[in-house]
């Protein structure tokens, strides 16, 4: 019989460890050593693990101490620091990694330090020596990033500005050692690459906006993410020597929080503090009080330079973790790595960074056991133009049924026909909004067309329902606005996301617009809206509602093509 695989890990009750526990429970071939400096605390934890196939053994294990005579006791054959912080640690910050390599065990690590993930191949000949695997780092920066990098740099020819950023859910509960990182480096020099040149950006102070969005998926709210210190600033100029520019980033919500730590940063800039280290738990404690808005997370890596025919060249990978599964990312590459040493395939001996150890497609397939949505944007120059939902959902317009995809291919003048019934709200401010959009009275099989047509990217819908006309203009939104699809009807902006999902396209309000000014978002209209392939027919179910106001109208049917103008 297979001996169990002895794995120690080393803060394993901590934000990430217990987290990592959890995904390796179900491995009936796995002895976990729940490891931290509580004893009591491991054991605890460990009886919330009692219906595990994996063997679970809470222990006393204390990083700072004699780690070499502590691993003698529990002899694992793989550790993994999950514990840090990594970039305040005092003394010797390899300590740990000594005694494995000395011991004959393997070692990794989710460090996202960039001094401790850089300093680590300076064990590089000791760790082939001993015949072991060391990796730091295998967490989001720089594991994950490195690969979604790596799956989009073949489509270049030249890089020429790479940027990331992790944009943790509100509710996550971010740990104070994480916290003890940032604020290590806030208002601090960081070195990163501007303009072609190695310089100096500002921790927490220097900023960028990104909208997250995967293909096919509900966005983040637009998001700022101030400059973060992660070892992908040093690894990747190291290997594109001719980047122009480099950014990592951290973008925190609410964003009442994130303009507290920038002005925080901006304190240490000026001298008014020597760091922010000393008021961690106070930030600590600032991130639980200020823990409002969606329960959603998220990271994006954007990639810009020459294609392949010299031709400007954009790809992004986005990703999207809903129900606070975010926390589990870090620790994705851990389970990828223990899952690929049990199936036989184990990591090169020597010591390195972690980047480009593990595949996309090696997180993906632990994406899959979670609320986890992540896909590959391009937003390349193109001699043809694409129209405006094939724009909108990238790769998922791939997932529409055929009928769906037809009604939605224009990129010039077209016209379908076809029948719906019409529903109306009976209150006065329901039948007041009716008539101010020009909605369709009641009735029942009413003679429906609509007219499309196209110019400089905006659609314009003409529909007609049973005699009455009212007429809508869609196009992308931008800014903060990115990856939504943007519908006027006068001077209201309705902002909505584009979500395939089960056999149905599903239209999910994000914001809304009166004369360009942005509307308080739980006010807005909503109602379900979803469009369906029936026996070969473009199906509509079309509800306005609003709060407040209730039912405005809901109208349903089906509708075909009879005019020229589709895409091929």
């Amino acid at each position: 019989m297979k001996e169990r695989l002895r794995i120690l890990i080393v803060g394993g009750y901590g934000t990430f460890g217990c987290r990592l526990c959890r995904l390796l429970a179900d491995q009936p071939e796995l002895s976990l050593l729940v490891a931290g400096r509580s004893l009591d605390k491991a054991r605890a934890f460990a009886d919330s693990l009692s219906a595990a196939k994996a063997a679970i053994e809470p222990i006393r294990f204390d990083r700072s101490g004699d780690t070499r005579a502590q691993l003698q006791r529990c002899a694992p054959d793989l550790v993994i620091d999950t514990s840090g912080p990594f970039q305040v640690e005092d003394g010797d910050p390899y300590g740990l990694v000594r005694a494995c390599i000395a011991l004959g065990i393997d070692y990794a690590d989710i460090a996202d330090s960039r001094s401790f993930v850089a300093g680590i191949a300076a064990f590089d000949a000791p760790a082939k020596a001993s015949g072991v695997f060391v990796l730091a780092g295998l967490s989001s920066f720089p594991a994950l990033s490195f690969a979604a990098f790596e799956e989009m740099a073949p489509h270049f020819t030249r890089i020429d500005d790479i940027s990331a950023g992790i944009a943790p859910s509100p509710h996550a509960g971010i740990g104070l050692n994480v916290i003890r990182a940032i604020t290590s480096y806030a208002g601090k020099s960081v070195p990163v690459v501007k303009n072609g040149r190695a310089v100096t950006g500002l921790g927490l102070i220097d900023r960028m906006r990104m909208v997250i969005a995967p293909p096919g998926a509900v966005p983040l709210r637009s998001r700022s993410f101030l400059l973060v210190d992660t070892p992908d600033l040093a690894l990747l100029p190291a290997r594109q020597p001719h980047l122009v520019s480099i950014f990592t980033g951290a973008g925190a919500e609410p964003a009442l929080l994130q303009h507290l730590l920038r002005w925080a940063a901006w304190l240490v800039r000026a001298g008014l503090l020597s760091s922010l280290q000393p008021f961690a738990r106070t930030v600590h404690a600032a991130s639980r009080a200020l823990a409002v808005g969606e329960h959603r997370g998220g990271m994006f890596v954007r990639v810009r330079g020459a294609g392949r025919h010299g031709q400007a060249t954009e790809h992004a990978w986005h990703l999207t973790a809903e129900r606070d599964d975010g926390p589990f990312i870090p620790v994705l590459g851990v389970d990828a790595l223990i899952r690929k040493c049990d199936a036989g395939s184990r990591p090169a001996p020597g010591a390195r960074a972690a980047a480009g150890e593990l595949t996309l497609a090696d997180f993906e397939a632990g994406f899959k056991r979670f609320a986890i949505a992540s896909g590959i944007r391009d937003a390349s120059d193109r001699t043809l133009p694409l129209s405006l939902y094939r724009r909108l959902l990238g790769d998922a317009w791939e997932a529409l049924p055929p009928a769906v995809a037809a009604m939605h291919d224009v990129t010039g003048e077209s016209v379908a026909s076809g029948r719906a019934d019409i529903e109306r709200g009976h209150g006065l401010l329901a039948r007041l909004a009716a008539a101010m959009v020009g909605f369709p009275k009641a009735a029942r099989q009413a003679d429906v067309t609509v007219r499309f047509s196209v110019a400089e990217g905006i659609e314009t819908w003409t529909r007609t329902f049973g005699g009455r006309t009212f007429r809508s203009r869609q196009c992308a939104g931008h800014g903060r606005d990115a990856h939504l699809l943007a519908e006027d009807f006068g001077p209201f902006r309705i902002l909505m996301a584009l979500v395939p999902e089960g056999g149905r396209l599903t239209l999910v309000v994000r914001g809304w617009r009166l004369f360009g000014m942005p509307l308080p978002r739980s006010l807005a209209p909503g109602g379900n809206v979803h469009e369906e392939e029936r026996d070969g027919r473009f199906h509509f179910d079309v509800e306005v509602k609003a709060p407040l106001i209730g039912l405005i109208v809901r109208y349903r049917g089906w509708l075909v093509h009879d005019g020229p103008g589709l895409a091929r």
